[in-house]
Parts: C-alpha cells; structure tokens; sequence
C-alpha cells in the first residue's frame, strides 16, 4: 500500500529507494523570476530526465540530482526569436524537502550547471538554477510532480533575461 512505505524516517522524494528517475516537460514563460509567478507564455519548451539519489541537507531530507534538458524555441514572440534559445543543458542540483503529509510533499531547490552554448537572452554558458516542486506519490514507486523551473546566469555576464518553466513530470523511485 503507498501509505505504508512513507513513514517519517523515509525521503518523501522517494521513500525506501534509493534511486529515481523523473522525466517532464515545461511550458517557458517570458519573465526572469519565479515569484510573483511568470505569466507570459512563449513558444519556448524544455524535456528534462534527472537521475536522483536520497541525501540529507543539515538532517532535512533532500535528493541530488544529475539533470539533462533540452530546450526548444519556434518562433518569435514579445520581440525574442525563441529558435535561438534551442540548446541542450547539463547541470547538478539538490532539492530539500519543505513539506509533506501523506503522499504530499513540496521541496525546492538550486544548483549550477551549463548550456551548450553562449546566446542574447543569458549572455553566458553557466547557468544556476531554482525550483519550486509539488509532488504527489501515487504509489511507492511511481509519482507525480509539478514545478516553477528558473535558469538565469546571476549576473555574471551582461546579458540575463532569464529562462523560466512551469512544468510537470513522471518520478520512477527504483
């Protein structure tokens, strides 16, 4: 039963396992923060596959996370030309859960990585990344998630308008 297995001691990000691979998609929005909420959409999209592992940060549980993304832009909107924002990213993150009841849970969480290549809107190759996650365990295995996803560079080149995601995803905890 998928209550049985989320007891107190055990990672609400994936409860007894020790691995776990998410899968999702987002929807990019035109804004460079993440509150308040974005709230122009683009036709800018992004896949992202993590592969996690169970940690704790100062005796919170937590995960760590090996991501690999790729965005994807068609066309032009609010004065950007979205198909130069098409580049593959690798980057590694923690999440740190804030929350949870039942098979609820919330976490957030930063880390830095790199895009494939220099453009207009980030200015540079480093990226650091936050995120706000609500996920849901279905059962003790498989779950759900949905999340606010920004990238920005943090001023450390000229340019830094910013990618930002709403997004939703598939967890497989094995």
């Amino acid at each position: 039963m998928a209550d049985t297995w989320f007891l107190p001691d055990q990672n609400p990000f994936m409860g007894k396992y020790e691995n776990q691979m998410f899968y999702g998609i987002g929807q990019g929005f035109d804004t460079g923060i993440l509150l308040p909420p974005p709230v122009r959409p683009v036709p800018f999209y992004i896949g992202t596959i993590t592969y996690s592992q169970p940690t704790t940060f100062f005796r919170i549980p937590a995960r760590r996370n090996l991501n690999i993304s790729m965005t994807a832009g068609f066309g032009k909107k609010n004065g950007w030309d979205w198909e130069d924002y098409t580049v593959p990213m690798g980057y590694l993150t923690e999440d740190i859960a804030l929350f949870r009841y039942k098979f609820l849970y919330m976490g957030a969480g930063a880390g830095v990585g790199l895009q494939s290549k220099e453009n207009e809107r980030l200015g540079a190759k480093l990226l650091f990344e936050f995120k706000v996650t609500i996920g849901f365990n279905i059962t003790d295995t498989w779950g759900t998630e949905i999340f606010i996803q920004h990238f920005s560079n943090a001023n450390t080149a000229t340019e830094n308008h910013s990618y930002a995601f709403y997004g939703i995803g598939l967890t497989h905890n094995f």
